[in-house]
């Protein structure tokens, strides 16, 4: 009984003798409800202690863990010919249709050829016309010699025989040279594919105007293989090469491991090799242009693509990986909460590395065997009594977020 409870009843009598000589009833109900209050305090418990808080936690185990690094990129064709007329007239004909699979030397384009079928039939009457002059100079000069050493004719005309015979040559060199010239030009008007590939969209229809070696009419692409280009910080291109021990990433001994993911994050089923890296560094970006080739025979790839290049850089043997939302952040520290070994809640300071798809690294700070509190940790506080579920953690999720033409590298 405590002393409270020890002072009401020693003065219940007391209180009863005082009831009797008050005269209001006013008095008597406030002494009644003092009573009642005196004898409610000494009957309280202390109370209970609260509820264990339900969480979800996972048991660490460490196991190697690829440190990946993913890089916006852009499909290109290994070669890309745009079709241009070498001479100008009107477009006569498309033989190709758009978008249609060409080999080497197949018809494209036909611009009108009778304008050039007329210019080489003239340069050949002015060919011929130059021959004939020609010969008449040779016959006359060989008249005119045989009298020229019998003194039968002047030196004077001897000469001009000569330069008759002479310029006759070169109109007939000439002649043929505009033949030669006008040939070609007909020959211009036939425009075909200087490679394999797939040819684009005609930029223009059959009627149009071409303007020579300025119209574009349309562009043919390599398919494969595929370039896909991609651009990495000059600091980065350092610790890759420090950490391969080579002077070059682009003369290690072993190829590095590259792949290609495309814009729907399903992963490009055929390996990259890398091929290309830039000799020099853009001023403008502080980037350092790559690149790898990889195999298109399905033609999943075409140029402009946007898709996403993953490197592993590094495996750790024996890495610790939690869920991203298991690390809290206070002031710029991390840490999380665990559960000890009698089912209460601690916190733990962590020291963290690189993200893994959606979980994240622990450099230091948690040991196989600790449970992580993953869910229901918001209202926590150190020895808090919990009832931990314990569930498998989930893979990681190695597949990166579809790329975008705004991603930045």
């Amino acid at each position: 009984m405590t002393a409270l409870h020890t002072f009401a009843v020693s003065n219940v009598h007391g209180v009863a003798a005082l009831s009797k000589r008050m005269t209001f009833g006013r008095s008597t109900k406030l002494v009644a409800y003092t009573l009642a209050a005196l004898l409610a305090a000494c009957s309280k418990s202390p109370p209970p202690p609260p509820p264990p808080t339900a969480v979800t936690a996972i048991k660490v185990v460490s196991h190697p863990v690829e440190i990946t690094e993913d890089y916006v990129a852009q499909t290109e064709a290994v070669n890309t010919v745009e079709i241009r007329p070498r001479v100008g007239g009107v477009l006569d004909k498309q033989l190709t249709p758009d978008g249609s699979h060409v080999k080497h030397g197949q018809v494209l384009f036909v611009i009108d050829q009778q304008p050039f079928i007329t210019a080489l039939a003239q340069a050949k009457a002015q060919l011929a016309e130059a021959e004939a002059s020609q010969q008449q100079a040779e016959r006359d000069l060989a008249r005119v010699r045989p009298l020229s050493s019998i003194d039968a004719v002047s030196q004077q005309e001897l000469d001009a025989a000569i330069a008759k015979f002479d310029a006759g040559k070169a109109s007939v060199a000439a002649g043929e040279a505009a033949v030669r010239t006008a040939e070609l030009n007909l020959g211009y008007t036939t425009l075909t594919s200087p490679i394999d590939g797939v040819m684009g969209q005609a930029q223009l229809r059959v009627g149009g105007l071409v303007t020579a070696n300025t119209t574009l009419l349309s562009t043919v692409y390599t398919t494969s293989p595929m370039y896909v280009s991609f651009s990495v910080s000059e600091r980065r291109l350092l610790e890759w090469e420090n950490e391969h021990g080579s002077a070059s990433i682009s003369r290690t001994d072993e190829p590095l491991p590259f792949h290609i993911f495309l814009a729907d994050g399903s992963e490009y089923p055929y390996p990259a090799k890398l091929n290309f890296v830039d000799a020099a560094v853009d001023q403008r970006t502080g980037t350092l242009r790559m690149r790898v080739g990889v195999e298109n025979p399905k033609e999943m790839l075409r140029a402009g693509q946007f898709a996403r290049v993953r490197f592993v850089s590094r495996t750790v043997p024996n890495g610790i990986v939690v869920p991203q939302r298991a690390v809290l952040d206070l002031q710029g520290k991390n840490y999380t909460w665990i559960a000890d070994r009698e089912s209460k809640a601690q916190q733990r300071d962590l020291t963290m590395g690189p993200r893994v798809g959606a979980d994240w690294l622990v450099s230091k700070g948690l040991e196989p065997g600790d449970v992580v509190i993953i869910d229901g940790a918001q209202r926590l506080k150190p020895g808090a009594p919990l009832r931990v579920q314990i569930v498998e953690p989930p893979p990681a999720d190695s597949t990166p977020a579809p790329a975008k033409a705004g991603d930045a590298t």
